[in-house]
């Protein structure tokens, strides 16, 4: 049975708060919502803004064979005829096959913020679906404040659903549009009304109490077939149903088909897609797509899926496109670094006395302030140094930093280096808009000659994380490192009391990961 995903993200994904996606990164995250398969693309509000109107003249070139194109509006205004209302006038001039309607279900909402009559409003609902209908469009009925509604004046809210059945609306979405229900009450109130409708319902739901995921499945067990959201679950206030949990969810757990056959694979990759043209921070910890959703850190838990990984995970997490990581740190055992190093290709013997003390000595730098959970790259050096599958690439002879500030508050940073590689000794200096940046690219200069992939590579994110405050300037830092080229992502970390030198470690690991990976 198939049960119809309608995202709604560059729509109402976009009123979430730091959220603004340019003309080109909504064409950018409706060809990758188009790649993924969902059924709907909900592309805007035509009558809203001049943006979304051109969207959905852009969007008509767009090859999205398994996806409809949806343009989002209101119902017609009180009292005004339907053929003179400007918002029904852009919808029909988006060229959108699919027209999706809001109106209101909550008598409460009738009359006090469309302040209009109960009645006036179902002829507002019949004659704008009525006028669609004719116009040869599908339409989606959104029931705005359905269950909140039926809570108030069940009568009513179903008044209003008969009314947009009788026009002609070709689906029934019920919206918990405050995101204040529970799944229960949602599951009771979907069954009832699928006793008494029989147009196809769909759910959408917002977060507000954190149940918006559990109150689309719920709605999906009674009877709808067609769930509203947004890739990681962006919205406005508390956001809305995640459907990068609410897809995997249906198909895996449930028993339901929401993509084309082989495309859940893909949702990792849509997930993190979108989430770096929102420009919003991805959390490690989101269910199914995130970076740590099927991370593993503790001993015990390592060594049980050394047996069998459904001891500690609930799916295979190459059935949404992830991975699986061991993270080797402070709590780390044996079985972590023996799965390190057999994900590494290194031959290590779990009773060899090297192993256990690696393990003690990884301990002992975790406890001085490194964290090799979040620098894969500077861990798997470590191993490899340990276990003598490493040859050093260049020994540091000589380093200076110069750092100037005159009299207009301009500061300039100039470094100094001397690298030995092999037989030949290099010795540049270039100027930076900072120590680190300045450090950076005197290295890249010293090792370019010998070394020309260094170029590819580049530094997406620096962080410094202060670790025992109460001794201020003299505390000491760690410094991680994300770095990156056309094909792949690493983390390098480093610490000391000095920032300098923390930057230099994970810089140097940082350049050595990637010249080692170059000539595996």
């Amino acid at each position: 049975m198939d049960v119809l995903i309608y995202d709604t993200t560059l729509r109402d994904g976009s009123q979430g708060e730091g959220i603004s996606f340019s003309l080109d990164d909504k064409i950018k995250i409706a060809q990758k919502l188009g790649w993924l398969g969902v059924s709907y693309i909900e592309g805007g509000w035509p009558g809203s803004n001049p943006k979304d109107l051109e969207f959905f003249k852009l969007a008509q070139r767009l090859d999205l064979s398994h996806t409809r194109v949806a343009a989002f509006g209101s119902t017609r205004r009180p009292n005004t005829p339907v053929t003179r209302d400007g918002n029904v006038r852009a919808l029909l001039e988006s060229g959108a096959r699919t027209i999706t309607l809001v109106g209101k279900t909550w008598d409460f909402h009738v009359l006090r913020a469309l302040e209009t009559t109960l009645e006036e409003n179902l002829s507002m609902i019949r004659e704008t679906i009525s006028y669609f209908k004719d116009q040869d469009r599908e339409v989606i009925f959104d029931a705005e404040h359905f269950f909140d509604g039926c809570k108030h004046n069940r009568d009513y809210a179903l008044q209003v659903l008969e009314a947009a059945a009788q026009a002609g609306a070709d689906w029934l979405i019920l919206c918990d549009t405050n995101g204040g229900s529970m799944p229960w009450e949602i599951g009771d109130i979907v069954r009832q009304v699928k006793k008494q409708v029989k147009i196809p319902l769909g759910i959408h739901a917002h977060n507000d109490s954190g149940c918006a995921v559990g109150n689309s499945l719920a709605a999906v067990k009674e009877g709808c077939t067609q769930v509203q959201g947004t890739i990681n679950g962006y919205g406005e206030r508390c956001g809305n149903s995640d459907i990068c949990s609410v897809i995997p969810n249906l198909e895996l757990k449930m028993g339901f088909s929401c993509l084309p056959a082989g495309n859940l694979k893909n949702l990792s990759e849509a997930a993190h897609y979108v989430g770096e043209i929102a420009n919003m921070p991805h959390y490690s910890n989101q269910p199914f797509v995130g970076h740590g959703a099927f991370a593993h850190k503790g001993g015990i838990h390592v060594s049980a899926l050394l047996k069998d990984p459904l001891t500690y995970e609930h799916i295979d997490p190459e059935e949404v496109g992830n991975h699986r990581r061991v993270l080797v740190s402070e709590l780390s055992g044996l079985s972590n670094l023996l799965y390190k190093a057999r994900e590494l290709n290194i031959d290590v013997n779990a009773y060899d006395a090297e192993t256990k003390r690696l393990i003690k000595e990884i301990k002992e730098l975790e406890n001085q302030g490194f964290q090799f959970e979040g620098a894969d790259a500077s861990l798997e050096l470590f191993l490899r140094k340990a276990f003598a599958q490493y040859e050093e690439f260049f020994q540091l002879k000589n380093l200076k930093i110069i750092l100037e500030k005159n009299e207009e508050d301009d500061i300039t940073a100039e470094a100094m280096i001397k690298v030995q590689i092999g037989d030949h000794t290099f010795h540049t200096a270039a100027e930076g808009d900072g120590p680190v940046n300045a450090l950076d690219n005197s290295l890249r200069k010293a090792l370019n000659e010998v070394y020309p992939e260094v170029a590819e590579m580049h530094l997406s994110d620096y962080k410094v994380r202060v670790l025992d405050g109460n001794n201020g300037t003299a505390a000491k830092v760690r410094v991680l490192i994300d770095s990156a080229n056309q094909s792949d992502k690493w983390s390098t970390v480093g610490v000391s009391e000095n920032i300098i030198e923390a930057s230099w470690q994970a810089l140097v690991d940082s350049i050595n990961y990637l010249l080692l990976k170059k000539r595996m």
